[in-house]
């Protein structure tokens, strides 16, 4: 476990710069209605962070924008359970006009910039009352999805979990046939918005060569029974359900036991055993 820890801890420290700061955070409930490997229904659900700054929005899971020093059980637990969801951090507006996005896709974290995409909402005279804020009604098709989505006047900005933005106001509520974003928690802070980490170990590309890689590989059919179907030098073990060769993908494994569950972490990242069926939120 000590070895775990301190793989957490030196990905957390990584060099960041500071690009904007942040004139509210938007903490959002994020579900995903998906099945298991044998067909049961299964909400997934995690926590999202929006930091909305003056020149960029930054969205990202929860754990990674109060990930802070030493992880505490509850860190490697929450870190565990996003990575069932696969929700990248995306900066919109980084570089100017363009949007990044990081991600990890096991063993190895990738980054996609491309223009920032114009998204074409309808918006409707529909209104509805979402946590507290009373908000309009707005639709769109994005990359293949269809959204419904629900904004408010009552906080003046574009912005909005994921990558979703462009509505005369804050987007409270966000949902599609698999995927549902709502506002939980505002907060005003003036907290700093950071750019990537600087690793060189980083695989850059094109963002649609990356999107077509990540769906790629969870979309496959193989992938809810055995996530870690795509990685070389893995094969099955009696004690943590795989054994790697020398010089594989990955150096080092830790397993560790939180109330009655196993959480094995290679290289300080998650390693699913198992997983659920792939929901894409972008085609």
């Amino acid at each position: 476990m000590t070895m775990t820890v301190f793989l957490l801890v030196t990905i957390a420290s990584a060099q960041t710069e500071v690009v904007d700061t942040a004139q509210f955070v938007a903490v959002y409930e994020y579900e995903c209605r998906t099945q298991t490997a044998s067909g049961k229904d299964v909400v997934d659900k995690m926590q999202l962070a929006v930091q909305a700054g003056q020149l960029l929005t930054k969205s990202m899971p929860y754990s990674d924008y109060t990930k802070s020093g030493k992880p505490s059980e509850a860190d490697i637990v929450a870190s565990y359970e996003e990575a069932l969801m696969h929700m990248p951090t995306v900066w919109i507006g980084l570089p100017t006009g363009k949007t990044t996005i990081r991600e990890f896709i096991f063993p190895h974290e990738y980054e996609g910039t491309e223009e920032t995409p114009e998204i074409e909402w309808t918006l409707k005279e529909d209104t509805m009352t979402v946590s507290g804020y009373l908000c309009q009604q707005a639709t769109a098709t994005f990359r293949g999805v269809e959204w419904h989505a629900y904004y408010t006047d009552e906080i003046p900005s574009s912005a909005g979990p994921w990558r979703l933005h462009g509505l005369p106001g804050l987007i409270v509520r966000a949902e599609s046939e698999a995927h549902t974003f709502c506002l939980s928690e505002l907060r005003q802070e003036s907290s700093p918005i950071t750019s990537p980490e600087q690793n060189p170990e980083v695989h850059r590309m094109k963002y649609a060569k990356l999107l077509k890689y990540r769906n790629e590989i969870y979309g496959n059919s193989q992938y809810a029974g055995n996530p870690m179907y795509h990685v070389a030098d893995m094969s099955g073990s009696a004690q943590t359900g795989y054994t790697l060769s020398l010089g594989g993908a990955i150096n080092h494994m830790d397993v560790m036991n939180f109330g009655g569950k196993q959480y094995i972490y290679a290289d300080g990242r998650p390693l699913l055993t198992s997983a659920h069926v792939f929901q894409p939120l972008e085609e």
